[in-house]
């Protein structure tokens, strides 16, 4: 997370209501839902699980048992 100074970016009647409610400290103003990426999506990590669960759902089909599979993936039965 990188910070930035509030007088380089907003206006100073934004500012000046800001200062209202908080002065002198760091506050976190998060991005809008819909502007918000899904866990994994930039790191690649939530194609790597959901390539995993493919193999894992053919193997299966394919006559694997659970207690295999989890053995195999490193996985509890319940998941």
């Amino acid at each position: 997370m990188t910070y930035v100074k509030a007088t380089n970016i907003l206006p100073e009647e934004l500012i000046s209501e800001i200062q209202k409610y908080i002065q002198g400290e760091t506050i976190y103003i998060p991005k809008p839902q819909k502007a918000r990426k899904k866990w994994g999506t930039c790191s690649g990590g939530r194609k790597l699980i959901d390539e995993r669960n493919e193999q894992i759902k053919t193997l299966f089909k394919k006559g694997a048992s659970i207690e295999e599979l989890a053995r195999e993936y490193f996985l509890s039965t319940e998941t």
